[in-house]
């Protein structure tokens, strides 16, 4: 399946040579990615200090605001196990021997919060100009329109009823619900890791342990207590300039405001009765109520 839209193209991915132990971290957007990416890094090389940022080591290689080239000669010359982002269901996804591939869930409802304050804090010239020359480099013609921009309770509402198909769909309730189900469909697979981000919060330092045992890692244990310091929500906020994604490109307004409040039931406080009503009746029509009941446990 390709998923194309204004801002990714799956088709990057063609020609990529995947390694034996790499691992593809792609949960949704506003799942908890770079915190993933960011435990990956810690568990594949046990220090809390890495010697280029994050996004440099596990770029984005479907994002259309660095060129497919530049990314790749990156990813080529790692000689550490790889860890590479993306956002991208897994059935969009190549498949490789000894891959791994890493989701985490999210209450949908805090996603749509999270993902508008991060559409606020994005400097809308800065992504212009790293899309233009990236698209340019890469000789791409076709392009879905970007979506009309929005804020406030209008964004929500345009996020949870979006028909936009998930192939062409860059962010929307059911884009992120469909994503979520090709992982849960298939999370009994041994080359499939599907976390949660409440779990994440609630005990972090026993999911860095199970992941680490699920990709096969040794952590001697007088180092687990300054990884898992690493690992959290203020010490990446603090390191935000190294952290967050697409720093080379200054893309945000703010790094630190990447990193909005990273907690769980925040859309309680923006949820009014009638965008609850609107949320739950479209996300029953969009997955299994498996799915939906562990997401909003």
């Amino acid at each position: 399946m390709r998923y194309h839209n204004f801002l990714s193209d799956t088709a990057r991915w063609d020609g990529f040579v995947l390694r034996p132990g790499d691992i593809i971290v792609s949960p949704p957007a506003k799942c908890g990615t770079t915190w993933a990416q960011m435990i990956c890094g810690l568990l594949i090389f046990q220090t809390p200090e890495f010697d280029r940022p994050l996004d440099v080591i596990s770029p984005w290689l479907d994002m259309l605001t660095r060129p497919r080239a530049e990314v790749v000669a990156d990813l080529d010359a790692q000689s550490h196990r790889r860890f590479i982002k993306s956002h991208t269901p897994l059935d969009g996804l190549p498949a490789g021997a000894g891959v791994t591939y890493l989701c985490v869930g999210r209450d949908p409802r805090d996603v749509a919060v999270s993902f508008a304050h991060h559409v606020d804090n994005l400097d809308p010239v800065a992504f212009f100009a790293a899309w233009v020359s990236t698209v340019q480099a890469d000789g791409v013609v076709e392009l879905p329109p970007p979506p009309a921009p929005l804020s406030g309770r209008d964004f929500l509402v345009s996020w949870v009823e979006d028909a936009t198909p998930p192939e062409t769909a860059a962010n929307s309730l059911w884009r992120t619900l469909y994503h979520l189900e090709t992982f849960w469909a298939a999370r009994d697979r041994d080359d499939v890791v599907l976390l949660h981000y409440e779990d994440l919060q609630a005990d972090l330092p026993g999911e860095m342990r199970r992941l680490a045992g699920r990709l096969g890692i040794d952590v001697p244990e007088d180092r687990w207590p300054a990884l898992v310091e690493a690992a959290s929500f203020g010490a990446m906020r603090r390191r935000a300039d190294v952290v967050v994604p697409d720093a080379q490109e200054h893309l945000w307004k703010s790094p630190v405001g990447f990193f909005h409040r990273g907690t769980s039931g925040q859309w309680r406080e923006v949820f009014d009765a009638d965008l609850l009503a609107r949320y739950e009746s479209r996300a029953a029509t969009l997955a299994p109520p498996d799915l939906l009941a562990w997401l909003q446990r």
